[in-house]
């Protein structure tokens, strides 16, 4: 590898592609056959092992490392896009494996999609357009996100596990294999199946990040009322705040069912939906010139 002018210690392997207008900050390295874009800015200590791609307005943080074949950057799959100059923002300190994908944002869906800090995205993962990733997530190999999905902070996704556009991801969530995730995933619960099923707490997940004995005992009461004891929601809810007034895990997840209940289709952010948006409703058949994103 060799140094690239005005990139000091940037150091690019002699058939990887480098556009000159390209931002490389000290430190990073890119392997053989990769290809970087004019609008492309790499983070110090960046790492690119052969055959990665990024391309169109990527912006990249810190101490990243790219494995092969990998593709950031590339344009939505989404009928709806026209070509708008948007965005991929990634955070410090992540991993993306091999043949993961990760869209810019379109112009109807706030333009950027985003990861944050310290993840690990696995091979074959897919992050659609204006996709919002929190951090020290965990995503499992051929997960699959639609557009417009949010994934809050410490989640564990296994392995093939399918999430709809605009679902949320609550925190300290673990989806196992194979799940069909098309309404929200409530935080601290471990869920999964066709259709997706709350099992119980993360226990394990909750342990590792150092929830206490009270903590976790709560959560598991607020499971129980929630989604065993057969109360209506508003019952178990009313039970949960009296008991725990103070417990701010309970809270967060008493708002988090709420928001839920003002959206649509079992998922608070339908109601982020525009005019511009697709209505899984429309007849499509007459002219396909509108659909679904992936």
């Amino acid at each position: 590898m060799s140094a690239r002018a005005g990139t000091s210690t940037a150091k690019i392997h002699p058939t990887a592609i480098v556009d000159p207008k390209a931002k490389l900050a000290d430190g990073v390295e890119i392997g053989p056959f990769c290809v970087i874009g004019p609008d492309v800015t790499l983070g110090p200590d960046t790492r690119l092992h052969n055959n990665v791609t990024i391309m169109n307005r990527v912006t990249v943080g810190r101490k990243n490392e790219f494995y092969p074949y990998a593709v950031i950057g590339g344009k939505p799959q989404d009928l709806k896009y026209r070509g708008e100059d948007t965005d991929v923002v990634v955070g410090d300190h992540n991993t993306i494996r091999e043949f993961a994908t990760i869209n810019i944002g379109t112009a109807h869906g706030g333009g950027v999609t985003r990861l944050g800090n310290h993840n690990l995205l696995m091979a074959g993962v897919h992050i659609a357009h204006d996709c919002e990733l929190s951090n020290n997530i965990v995503i499992a190999n051929n997960v699959l996100l639609a557009g417009h999905v949010k994934v809050e902070e410490c989640v564990v996704m296994s392995a093939y596990v399918g999430l709809h556009h605009f679902v949320t991801v609550g925190k300290h969530a673990f989806i196992g294999g194979f799940a069909r995730v098309n309404v929200d995933v409530p935080p601290f619960m471990l869920v999964e199946g066709i259709p997706m099923t709350v099992v119980s707490i993360n226990t394990i997940g909750l342990r590792r990040r150092g929830f206490g004995r009270e903590q976790t005992s709560a959560l598991k009461d607020a499971h129980r009322l929630l989604w065993r004891s057969g109360l209506p929601k508003s019952e178990a809810i009313a039970i949960l705040e009296q008991r725990y007034p103070h417990q701010t895990d309970i809270k967060y997840l008493i708002d988090f069912l709420r928001a839920v209940d003002c959206g649509r289709f079992g998922r608070a952010r339908e109601a982020l939906r525009t005019d511009g948006f697709f209505d899984p409703d429309e007849d499509l058949s007459a002219d396909g010139q509108d659909g679904p994103s992936a």
